[in-house]
């Protein structure tokens, strides 16, 4: 395993994603991996050097973070891990259940930190932009978490550019505690982070940590092949288009030239931009992990990624909402 920097901590080079983790019966994610099938997963990824694990309250009501929190605590030092979690999505009906609040933000950090079993999250990051509430009470909220020693950084995820912007700057302007890093949806079936969000990043020094690499499964796979999980997910098809089949083509196409799995070339793709961090991967089944770590020494050529790209068609901005 190699390791890169986000902010100042020691992060390897894919971060395993904690989604597909989680109780079935609780919360929307019914694809999920119940916990005894999900260990041994998370005990293998530990095993191959990595270090860096990313969860939500949101995901499956709150059990991927259980199942995250006990399995580390089982197999792994602390201090040698980046444990990252978000906050945004709905934790309960009725009233506050939800949102970025100073109310909501301070009362969820703690329901984290108890699901995960420790004192402290290393990155903590707002899910989504929440537009119902002052962004300065968003980001101070964020600020005293970070200087009450519940978390030791701050990040965000999919939003607009100019909403990072402003955030950024607000932070500067008061003092507060700035966001390190940019959890987006980026892949080769998505580019639209091109235009704006990958420079802005660039320029400001900000790791970016996509998710969704594999275009949920779509990258790896005939493009009319179906999953159990592509069945039941709802948001994610929404994300994609018709004539992002030609771009699947491609990818199976140089995977069968050059030998290796569809996995490796678009995972090895999405590393050659070098804005990008860690990306994160989901594994569910055996040799997921195999791909993705083989994709860490895999190199495209010019032409093939010529060819990997040129398929592709604008698409509507999806994944901020």
């Amino acid at each position: 395993m190699r390791y890169t920097k986000l902010a100042g901590m020691d992060v390897s080079e894919l971060c395993l994603g904690m989604m597909s983790y989680g109780d079935p019966k609780r919360g929307n994610h019914s694809w999920s991996l119940p916990e005894e099938e999900s260990r041994p997963f998370i005990k293998a990824a530990l095993d191959a050097g990595i270090n860096f694990f990313d969860t939500a309250n949101v995901y499956s009501d709150g059990s991927s973070e259980e199942i995250t929190g006990r399995a580390l605590k089982d197999f792994a030092r602390r201090d040698e891990l980046v444990l990252a979690t978000k906050v945004h999505g709905r934790m309960h009906q009725g009233t506050n259940g939800a949102g970025l609040s100073r109310k909501a933000i301070l009362a969820e950090i703690d329901n984290s930190l108890r699901r995960l079993g420790t004192d402290h999250v290393d990155l903590y990051q707002i899910h989504r932009f929440d537009s119902t509430v002052p962004l300065e009470e968003t980001l101070e909220a964020l600020h005293d978490v970070v200087k009450s020693g519940k978390a030791r950084y701050i990040g965000a995820s999919s939003m607009y550019a100019w909403q990072f912007a402003k955030a950024l700057y607000t932070q500067e302007a008061n003092g507060w505690t700035k966001f390190v890093s940019m959890q987006n949806h980026y892949n080769l079936l998505y580019r639209e982070e091109e235009r704006e969000m990958l420079p802005f990043c660039a320029d400001q020094g900000v790791a970016v940590i996509p998710w969704s690499p594999l275009a949920r499964g779509r990258l790896v796979r005939d493009w009319d092949a179906t999953t159990a999980r592509t069945e039941t997910d709802e948001f994610g098809s929404t994300l994609y288009l018709e004539s992002d089949r030609a771009i699947v083509e491609q990818v199976a196409a140089v995977a069968s030239a050059r030998g290796v799995s569809r996995a490796q070339v678009a995972l090895a793709w999405l590393r050659r931009h070098p804005v990008v961090t860690a990306p994160i991967i989901g594994v569910t089944k055996p040799g997921q992990l195999d791909d993705a770590l083989a994709a860490l020494d895999f190199e495209l050529t010019d032409d093939e990624v010529r060819q990997l790209e040129s398929g592709y068609q604008p698409h509507r901005i999806a994944g901020h909402s």
